[in-house]
């Protein structure tokens, strides 16, 4: 629950940093609980024989888990599986930022400590395995006899890659018709990876277009297609010695991850009302690192259409959507000062706004969508840093990160992307009286911002650090024009 109310903010130094969502561990069980109610079916029926795996990647939710029903359907015991793969904690492409930050990090294994608990509610379990998925699962297959591995389908090239391997892996594996479900008349045969589509709002098979044809706008026009319900228990699972462990958690972190927690989050129906805000844990759902884990199933929402979209538009563009020009190919300069860049990254520009935003994502992982798109503003427009930088950055810190969202958003903020505007701009002085007039979120997450009249904290002139580059668009400061760190003066033109 939040220490700090709207009225009366206080400091990050000075109170608790508050839990998303702000119930119990009661409370989000009971929650929790009544919704797996509402999904519940009796009348699935099992029909197969063996043992399937379902290998959890970025689904680790039970509620509208196609592939996990599937696997109960196709056979007499389900291997539940997730793979701690270490290529996720090496470095991003082009800057070697780390893929993986600590708090994304916390919130994955709290999403699979509480997949673990919801399966055993279901009479499954959870393997814990380390090391990569086109090693462990055809060894897996092997040793129990599976005939065929579920998984849900990713779209982006890394991702991909790891399922062609998986693919490849389990060819080799060789099992006898005694083992598994197959019904071929041949002495022997390989285990199956079967791919399902279940990241999206709007099913891509729905869809009233090709993918390739894909237009660049946004309408619902299709059917969302119901939730998978589950049958009461999901068991048995096949014997297994030694389901391992899941890595610690360090407690303390703004979200709690994992499917009861985000159950347990009901703000749709303020949603339009707070989108734009900034501090509290109340402003927008917050549903997106919950999204990104697929600790919740897009079906169980809406107001997702931006989410399926960029989704289906990393299929249209494939890896263009990682490459400096965009989708569009665009040719442009951006510099990659480093020194520059850090300021961006730590919060010390000299411009509250920008800062408390970039605090706030490296204290919690999280940042509004405003505070997204003007920040994305500020280092490709003013600071005329290469996007790849912030959008690596984000990769590394976000606790919603996926590639899809991330960098079509950047593309798109970049002016690479598939918007025809090139020149979006947020001017800094507009947000911020617009969006944090009383300076309540720059107080929050710069201190030192506290004590000055209200008016002053988003423009405390030389109260505050130095700027380290002026803006292309309109002075932040009302009253004078000052030199930044790194030279030329403010412009008096104003903007978005």
């Amino acid at each position: 629950m939040s220490l700090a109310s709207k009225s009366q903010p206080q400091s990050v130094a000075s109170s608790a940093v508050y839990q998303v969502p702000g119930l119990d561990s009661h409370e989000m069980d009971s929650t929790a609980d009544k919704t797996f109610e509402r999904y519940l079916s009796n009348t699935a029926k099992r029909n197969g024989k063996g043992v399937s795996i379902v290998w959890f990647r970025n689904d680790l939710r039970v509620l509208d888990n196609e592939a996990l029903f599937k696997a109960w359907v196709s056979s007499q015991a389900v291997l539940p599986v997730y793979c701690i793969d270490p290529r996720l904690f090496q470095t991003t492409y082009y800057f070697g930022f780390p893929k993986t930050g600590a708090l994304r990090a916390q919130f994955i294994n709290e999403c699979l400590a509480d997949l673990k608990k919801n399966l055993m509610k279901k009479g499954l379990n959870l393997l814990i395995q380390h090391g990569k998925p086109e090693d462990i699962l055809p060894s897996l297959t092997k040793a129990f006899g599976a005939h065929t591995v579920y998984a849900h389908k990713e779209t982006c090239s890394e991702e991909l890659q790891v399922e062609r391997s998986v693919a490849r892996g389990l060819r080799q594996v060789v099992l006898s018709t005694a083992q598994g479900n197959s019904s071929r008349s041949s002495s022997t045969h390989s285990p199956k990876l079967q791919l399902i589509w279940g990241s999206t709002l709007y099913h891509l098979d729905d869809i009233p277009f090709s993918v390739g044809s894909l237009p660049d706008s946004v309408e619902a026009k299709c059917t969302i297609r119901g939730c998978i319900r589950l049958p009461t228990s999901l068991g048995p699972p096949p014997s297994v010695d030694d389901w391992g462990i899941i890595p610690s958690v360090v407690k303390g972190m703004r979200f709690l991850g994992g499917e009861t927690a985000a159950l347990s989050r009901d703000l749709l129906k303020i949603y339009k009302e707070t989108r734009n805000e900034m501090l509290g844990p109340d402003y927008s759902t917050k549903f997106s690192p919950w999204l990104a884990s697929g600790s919740l199933s897009p079906r169980v929402l809406f107001e997702l259409i931006w989410r399926d979209y960029f989704r289906f538009i990393s299929i249209k563009y494939g890896n263009s959507l990682f490459h400096l020009g965009g989708p569009r190919k665009v040719e442009k300069r951006w510099h990659q000062d480093q020194k520059m860049f850090e300021t961006w990254r730590n919060g010390c520009t000299g411009y509250p706004l920008i800062d408390a935003n970039m605090k706030e994502l490296s204290a919690s992982g999280f940042m509004s969508n405003r505070g997204r798109q003007i920040v994305c503003s500020f280092l490709v427009r003013d600071m005329g840093i290469d996007w790849r930088m912030g959008a690596e950055w984000f990769e590394t810190c976000l606790l919603d990160y996926d590639p899809c969202s991330n960098y079509g958003n950047w593309t798109y903020g970049a002016g690479v992307g598939n918007d025809p505007r090139e020149d979006r701009y947020f001017s800094i002085p507009k947000q911020a009286k617009t969006y944090d007039p009383d300076g309540e979120h720059v107080a929050f997450w710069v201190p030192e911002l506290l004590p000055l009249p209200k008016e002053k904290r988003n423009f405390p002139g030389k109260s505050y650090i130095e700027q380290v580059v002026p803006l292309k668009f309109g002075s932040s400061n009302k009253h004078h024009s000052q030199r930044s760190k790194y030279g030329g003066r403010h412009s008096g033109l104003g903007n978005r």
